[in-house]
């Protein structure tokens, strides 16, 4: 992949224009950090970038940036710019080209993220990145109030750049921070959780929970219960303890029904046959976890179940509506639910013979 960047940017200094790859990719590949985020600045602007490559694609917004897709890696060019009145705390309502280096540095959030490389692989490092990275601190570029005052979601980006790289936040960082917390209001619910997500999902999200916690920012963003946190191996896991307003955060349909039921199963015995048949392996182990309960025991006593599905059943309902001469209908489904608990609790054989005849003995013809 840098092999890659390092063509592009070569080829467009061939053009006449000066490119550098910046931010992230740079950041990690100092710290030793496997990256497949690669962005590139340069002088060139879109129009000029589309006609150096064939495959460059505009945006539909008007921020600078073009797309090259090369060997399956799409790379994002933006043009050196600087950003002229932040109107809704995230967005500029402008931008401005410009074709010095420096004044697009200026413009970004994090000084560990205006580290570049040149054409020639040579780090070049004009605002002090390099020594923030071996002090292992998260400084804004500029003052920190007027940082996370023009885009709020950078008050997030801190929490997650420090929480993925266990950095501390700088004093001025955490004090702007508190002075514009309130601001996140204006900051859509998508985005916001987009930033949540990764810090929960982080190996040390423990950090990272603190830090919203310490900096008052689980109330500025409805998290209640955030301090009840304290297993982060799952996301799903981790907004089940969460408690938020309806219809705040977008979660998906799926993640919806995932987090009722964990919700669910955090009270019962995540390790009964009937209740790891009923709500599946992951619910109960991510229920069991957050209960102290070793995934390793839920897992176990998952693959020991006689059945783990209705379909293992060696049984239909066409069996029960033929051949016992029971009606179709709801309680066809009552039948089926007390025969999966006598075979998960091994008070009766899985096979036909024997759940006909239990059939026969415990439920009446006519039944509806």
């Amino acid at each position: 992949m840098l092999e890659a960047a390092l063509k592009i940017i070569n080829k467009i200094e061939e053009n006449g224009y000066k490119a550098y790859i910046v931010g992230g990719f740079v950041r990690d590949y100092i710290l030793g950090i496997e990256s497949s985020d690669v962005d590139i600045c340069t002088s060139a602007k879109p129009k000029e970038l589309v006609e150096i490559f064939e495959g460059a694609v505009l945006p539909k917004d008007d921020y600078g940036s073009v797309s090259l897709m090369v060997k399956n890696t799409t790379f994002q060019i933006t043009t050196f710019r600087t950003e002229v009145d932040y109107l809704d705390y995230r967005h500029p309502e402008e931008i401005e080209y410009v074709n010095d280096l420096n004044e697009d540095l200026i413009r970004r959030d994090f000084t560990i993220n205006t580290i570049c490389m040149d054409k020639d692989g040579k780090i070049i490092d004009r605002l002090g990145g390099r020594e923030d990275l071996s002090n292992k601190v998260i400084r804004t570029v500029g003052k920190s109030f007027d940082k996370f005052h023009e885009d709020a979601l950078r008050i997030l980006r801190a929490i997650r750049f420090s929480t993925k790289l266990d950095f501390d936040l700088s004093d001025e960082v955490k004090e702007g921070i508190i002075k514009n917390k309130k601001l996140l209001d204006n900051i859509s619910y998508s985005r916001k959780k987009e930033e949540l997500d990764k810090i929960f999902t982080c190996s040390n999200a423990k950090k990272g929970i603190a830090l919203l916690i310490d900096l008052g920012l689980d109330e500025v963003l409805g998290l209640r219960n955030l301090d009840k946190v304290d297993v982060t191996e799952s996301l799903i896991g981790i907004w089940s303890i969460i408690e938020v307003d309806d219809d705040t955060y977008p979660f998906t349909n799926n993640e919806k029904e995932l987090i009722s039921k964990v919700r669910e199963a955090m009270n019962i015995n995540n390790l009964d046959p009937y209740n790891l048949y009923k709500y599946g392996l992951y619910v109960n182990s991510t229920a069991g976890v957050l209960k102290g309960i070793p995934r390793e025991d839920v897992a176990r006593n998952y693959e020991k179940l006689v059945i783990q599905t209705r379909k293992d059943l060696d049984i239909t309902s066409n069996d029960i509506i033929e051949k016992l001469g029971f009606k179709p209908g709801p309680s066809i489904s009552k039948i089926y639910t007390t025969l999966e608990k006598e075979v998960l609790y091994r008070r009766l054989d899985n096979n036909k013979n024997a759940l006909i005849n239990y059939c026969l003995k415990n439920f009446s013809s006519d039944i509806i």
